[in-house]
Formats: C-alpha cells, structure tokens, sequence
C-alpha cells in the first residue's frame, strides 16, 4: 500500500481497510509501503502472498508484479503484461479494438499545438488525459479549441512532476456505469451520477456529491450483454483476479468501455466492494475471496 504514484493517498486509505479486514479475519497480515522501504526486503518477512492495493505508477504497470515474480511471491491482480497493458489506455484501445470490443475514438497526442488536427477528428467536447494515471488525475474536458493546450499541458505534467504521454479521447454522451470482475464472474454493474463539476478526483474520494446506485436498474438481458462484453475486455487484455471496467451507456443502448482497472480502490467511496455487496459479499469475505486466487507469473 502507499507507493510512490500520483494515486499513494487514495492507495494508503484503500490498504488500511484492505489490512483491517485481513486483520479481523484473524489473517498474520501487515502493512508494507515500498516507498518507505525497498520492495525486495519482503523476501526477507517470511511472506506467503501479498495483497497488492498500490493503485497507479509502478504498483499497477507491472512494476511490482515483475519484482514479486522474481521473489516467487504470489500476489493479488493481474500479472506483468496485463497490468502493463491496462494502465495504457491508449494500447488497452488497440487491443479492445482488434478483439472487437466497443470502445470510443481516441488518439495520442503528442504537442499540444496538435489540437485543430484532433478537434477536426474527434469533434467537440472531447476528453484529454494521461496514458498511464487513474482517478482522473490530468483529465481534462476540452469543449472549446482555445483549451486544449492548458489540457494538454495539464495531462503532460502530473501533480507530483511527472512528465506523461497524453491522449484525446472522444467525449460520448450517455451515462456512465462500472463493471467489476471477480474471478471470472462480473458483479452487479453500478451506475454513477455526477455532479455537474464531474467525476474528479475530489468527488470520487472526498464528498458525497456523487450518487451510486446498485442495483443499477438497467433491464436484465441488457446487464448480461454489458457483462459479457466486460468479461471478453478482461480476457483481451489477459487480467486476473480481480478488475473494474468502466463504460458509458448510449441513449440507444450501445456502449463503449473507457478503460480496465486492475487495482481498483477499496476506500468508503470505492464500486468493487458497492457491487460485492449487491451479490451478497461482504467486504471481508471480498478480501479474502481476492487472496485466496493470489499468483505469480504469467498464468
């Protein structure tokens, strides 16, 4: 838990209900950030899995899951290539698209003067991000051509320093739901209801501005088809364990995935445990069930 990422506060509030529980369990579980010590002395603490809730940077691009590898330490997630491949949204869409799953337009950008080019392709309202961060830090809604450079700019150069690749992505209309995978079963999807500011970082993990709602009411053989699709993204990108999809629901009912997660949060505003709940599993016995199918390599 913790880390060194943009996302280490969420990370550090994700792992201290992750370790409550294992603790309540009656698991011998203790916390370990590898940004206050080297990752490699937990071969050195009699450890027999580990359960990975480093959210963004080097805990969740494969990072980690590589040095894990090589200690022979099964841990919680997907392995090296998945996890390198779902933390690049741009990469996660040519995957998605060869393997014919629904996902908006995007493009990389690569200077910020390229926004005429984008706008002319993608249209107006589009989204600018970074490739590689989550909880929506760096993005950007541009709706005018005068804001796509400070969007750029903003996506560039992350809040810790950082310099990122940037991408544009087609803005869709419709209403925003997420899928979580456990195992290889999709939960109850939830649908998400944002303020007018957006779902940002601040209203993701902060305030109660956002409304969640699981069941999320959608008709049954609609659900089934979403899962589906959801469960062949997981398979495309070679995930495990455990992911969250998330997707924009269509006024007609066509739908389009934005992005995997493969380390999702476990805070008090986080979907995965919203969706195990509405399944009938309760935040210890979802812990639990997570590092019962811990591994290591690539299977």
């Amino acid at each position: 838990m913790g880390g060194s990422s943009a996302e280490r506060e969420i990370s550090l509030i994700s792992g201290r209900a992750v370790l409550a529980a294992l603790l309540a369990a009656g698991a011998d579980a203790f916390a370990f950030d590898p940004a206050e010590q080297p990752l490699w002395t937990l071969a050195e603490c009699s450890v027999n899995r580990v359960f990975n809730i480093l959210h963004g940077g080097a805990g969740e691009d494969g990072t980690v899951q590589g040095a894990l590898d090589l200690m022979a330490l099964p841990y919680t997630g997907s392995g090296v290539m998945a996890s390198a491949l779902a933390m690049d949204k741009i990469r996660t869409k040519w995957i998605w698209q060869a393997a014919g799953v629904p996902t908006p337009r995007s493009r990389r950008i690569r200077a910020a003067d390229e926004g005429a080019v984008i706008i002319a392709e993608l249209g107006l309202p589009l989204i600018v991000k970074p490739i590689r961060e989550g909880s929506s830090i760096g993005l950007t809604k541009v709706t005018a051509p005068d804001q796509f450079a400070a969007a750029y700019a903003a996506a560039a150069t992350l809040p810790d320093g950082r310099r990122e690749e940037v991408m544009a992505e087609e803005f869709v209309t419709g209403t925003e739901y997420t899928a979580a995978v456990l195992g290889r079963t999709v939960l109850p999807l939830v649908r998400i209801e944002a303020p007018e500011a957006g779902y940002d970082y601040q209203n993701k993990y902060f305030t109660d501005a956002v409304q969640y709602h699981c069941p999320c009411g959608l008709d049954p053989a609609l659900e089934a088809k979403i899962g589906e699709t959801v469960l062949a993204a997981f398979d495309a990108l070679g995930c495990r364990g455990w992911g969250r999809a998330d997707l924009i629901l269509r006024s007609d009912g066509s739908f389009g995935l934005l992005e995997m997660n493969t380390n999702p949060g476990m805070t008090g505003h986080s979907l995965v445990p919203m969706a195990a709940r509405a399944a009938c599993i309760d935040f210890p016995d979802l812990i639990l069930k997570l590092l019962a199918e811990a591994q290591y390599g690539h299977n």
